[in-house]
């Protein structure tokens, strides 16, 4: 993934310092010049990066820190700062209303993945509730109606254009004039493609604009292999439309990127959606600093909660938490599991979200291999009976019951063999969960939250309890999620 590369750059060099057994100025400067080296590596602007080092020098200053300070800690906390810095404009864009019309007009370079994004932010809200609707007012590129018109129809959203108005104005006033009395309160314009040296496109795109729709919001559209062409490129955008908000699109390539965010940060339109991939889900809210916390490798469990959120049944989720709490682990708890990761979208992208993973552990075609594996076992799974999924009695799996799965699901015995070594090994970190705390309603009290955190240090990898701080920020972490609403959503439930 595009910057998963400098992120990993960035992680390693904190957890050289935080491996140091003192932290001196030699050790400082060690991790400022590796994480300096990483950014100009990733294409990020050399003064941004200079005025970076600058400010954290500034800040941690080794002679005035006191010996009893966690200077590990204020240094992480210094650079997770000035790189949210780096991305945040300060400046809010602008937010459609449910219910009121909004014009949304996207605008960017030729092939910067500008058509599929309109579709994407369109079936984002449907998904919210909106009532989004289509408009194709690029008539310079040949199918660029057709594209428009598969991606909306395979989301099922509205749209309108025309195989033989050459005029793009016309289309835009006209299209949203057809939208605004079918009472569309989310109505998207898409735009020809162009580049600063294309003085004709660039009036074509003030007239749509000014003239006509009149948009709410202007989103520039950014490839993220730009590099560092990305900043006279926005700025030309700038000068001849007011941008509100950036999309960087194709972050789930390997291009270097830190040239796109460095543009963004020069001009100061906050980054509202980052693309990662192709499919229409592949589309992610951008928040600076879930972002950067997942960059680093420190996790977003805010971003975990709403996706769990967003796939489990709230009214299930009691019934599970139960189970949970007294460890039964059955084949049909881990079937609808299953389901629920494969709804959350690309597990890298899930795995991101927890502290001590990055989108470094989980290379591209591992990803689609996970997923496979799941879905592998998931076909297993049907052709098992209600006795066989609800028993949690490993013994009950007999020879003749395991040739009849591998048959009824037309796989090879082994394989049969191998997905209940996986229900095993979850049966048993499941085991451990036995004993875990619910609370009734409302906010865990320190003692119930203590407890669940030392249940929870023996299920988690050694590795992520470190990035976490061990029990302590174990403990520290179940105090922000805080709500017993996130604590049910942390363990999921079945349809």
């Amino acid at each position: 993934m595009v910057l998963a590369q400098l992120g990993g750059s960035i992680s390693r060099a904190i957890q050289q310092m935080s491996n140091a057994t003192i932290i001196d100025e030699k050790v400082l400067n060690e991790c400022l010049n590796e994480i300096t080296r990483a950014l100009l590596q990733a294409d990020v602007q050399f003064k941004l990066v200079r005025e970076m080092q600058t400010n954290i020098k500034k800040i941690v200053n080794l002679d005035d820190l006191a010996a009893g300070h966690n200077k590990r800690r204020i240094i992480q906390q210094a650079i997770f700062n000035e790189l949210c810095k780096m991305l945040d404009p300060g400046k809010p864009s602008f937010t459609p209303k449910k219910g009121k019309p909004s014009v949304i007009m996207f605008v960017g370079l030729q092939g910067s993945g500008k058509t599929t994004t309109c579709t994407k932010y369109a079936y984002y809200h449907q998904k919210k509730g909106w009532k989004p609707a289509l408009v194709c007012a690029d008539t310079f590129r040949a199918g660029a109606f057709d594209q428009l018109k598969q991606n909306a129809t395979k989301a099922k959203i509205p749209f309108y254009g025309s195989y033989t108005e050459s005029d793009p104005v016309r289309i835009a006033v006209e299209g949203v004039e057809t939208f605004k009395k079918e009472n569309c309160d989310l109505i998207i314009v898409d735009t020809s493609g162009r580049h600063k040296q294309e003085a004709a496109l660039f009036e074509e795109m003030r007239q749509v604009s000014e003239a006509t729709v009149n948009p709410d919001l202007v989103i520039f559209v950014m490839d993220s292999s730009i590099g560092q062409a990305a900043f006279d490129q926005a700025q030309a955008f700038k000068q001849s439309v007011s941008v509100g908000a950036v999309i960087v699109t194709k972050m789930d390539g390997h291009a270097k990127g830190g040239g796109a965010l460095s543009a963004v940060a020069a001009t100061k339109s906050p980054v509202i959606f980052i693309g990662t991939g192709e499919h229409m889900d592949e589309f992610e809210v951008f928040d600076v600093k879930p972002f950067v916390s997942r960059l680093l490798g420190m996790g977003d469990w805010s971003g975990f909660m709403d996706k769990i959120h967003e796939v489990v049944p709230m009214d299930q989720q009691p019934e599970l938490l139960q189970k949970l709490s007294e460890g039964n682990f059955t084949l049909r708890i881990m079937y609808e599991q299953f389901q629920n990761i494969l709804k959350m979208g690309p597990i890298g992208q899930v795995f991101s979200m927890l502290p001590g993973f990055s989108s470094e552990l989980m290379p591209k075609g591992r990803e689609k291999e996970s997923q496979a594996k799941i879905k592998r076992y998931m076909t297993m799974m049907d052709s098992m009976t209600n006795e066989e999924l609800d028993s949690s009695n490993p013994k009950l799996m007999n020879d003749s019951r395991i040739m009849r799965i591998a048959r009824g699901s037309g796989r090879q015995v082994r394989e049969v063999m191998e997905m209940l070594e996986e229900y095993k090994r979850l049966a048993k970190i499941w085991s451990k969960m036995k004993g875990l705390k619910i609370p009734k309603k409302g906010e865990m009290s320190a003692l119930s939250r203590n407890m669940n955190a030392q249940h929870m240090s023996k299920v988690l990898p050694q590795g992520m309890l470190k990035q976490i701080g061990g029990v302590g920020g174990l403990q520290n972490l179940m105090k922000q999620m805080g709500s017993t609403k996130d604590m049910m959503g942390m363990f999921g439930g079945g349809e």
